[in-house]
């Protein structure tokens, strides 16, 4: 537990089961008391997000002025763009990040099909959001509760149908991901696909067009080490992670996160499992 003037922070990252691993890269415990009320914002990543509260239901902010949307849990698609977390200066509960094999095997749905908003978990994995709810709420710790995400998800993936996209689209995304510098053109040819058939799997089983899969993972990248180290500079960010040069980070910044990083940094007043 981590205290501030602002509030109390206490969590836990957990790592799951070896069988789990190709399909959630972890699990983020979080409770956060007596913040200022205000607005997170859930950036563009690369995971499909999987969120089960512990007490106050996540409140996801509109666009277009109405009420903000309540989750007791629910699961997100990829997306180009940020995700108003409204909250009251308190939150509890588990984040999961999950690939989008994961989506696939412990879903049951490819990540296009959860949108680039959220739904209700519940209406994507049934009951098992109950006896999740149910079970880790009444756990006692944070290794305890990670011990029933285990247990169920790996229920889930011996019963799954499909346990992640075909080799060659997988294929795609690690390339996609781990070189974002990597020409789409470049991707296609590997696979013997043109880049029109490339762009279509991507958007039927991603949701997001190749280029925007390559955006969206270096600017992920960028994010995470300017909130390691505030001090560093963006000219350095932006060669470490793959952008020409820094004007170019800050109009992906621009178009993906609706800010620069300055103004980011200086408005995230309220620490999230995402920020670790």
């Amino acid at each position: 537990m981590t205290e501030s003037a602002s509030g109390v922070s206490d969590g836990a990252r957990g790592r799951p089961l070896p069988l789990l691993t190709p399909y959630v890269r972890s699990y983020e415990g979080y409770r956060l008391d007596g913040f200022p009320a205000g607005t997170h914002l859930g950036m563009p990543s690369p995971d499909v997000t999987v969120i089960l509260t512990i007490s106050e239901p996540v409140e996801l902010g509109r666009e277009d002025g109405r009420s903000p949307d309540r989750f007791d849990s629910l699961a997100g698609g990829l997306s180009t763009r940020p995700v108003p977390v409204v909250h009251h200066g308190r939150q509890h509960g588990i984040q999961l990040a999950l690939s989008p094999a994961g989506a696939r095997a412990l879903l049951g749905v490819p990540a296009a099909a959860l949108g680039p908003w959220a739904v209700d978990l519940e209406d994507v994995i049934g009951a098992d959001t109950r006896e999740l709810s149910d079970r880790i709420a009444a756990a006692g710790s944070w290794q305890e509760r990670f011990s029933v995400l285990d247990r169920i998800l790996t229920r889930r993936l011996i019963a799954a149908r499909s346990t992640g996209p075909e080799r060659s689209l997988a294929h795609a995304w690690r390339l996609l991901v781990s070189d974002p510098t990597l020409p789409v053109r470049a991707v296609a040819d590997e696979l013997g696909w043109s880049r029109r058939y490339l762009a279509g799997r991507c958007a039927a089983e991603f949701g997001l067009s190749p280029k925007d899969v390559a955006r969206v993972a270096r600017f992920d990248r960028s994010r995470k080490m300017l909130r390691a180290d505030p001090r560093r500079r963006l000219s350095d960010i932006a060669a470490d992670c793959g952008f020409y040069d820094q004007a170019h980070l800050a109009r992906d910044w621009r178009d993906l996160a609706g800010l620069p990083p300055s103004r980011w940094l200086e408005d995230e007043v309220f620490p999230f499992v995402q920020d670790d």
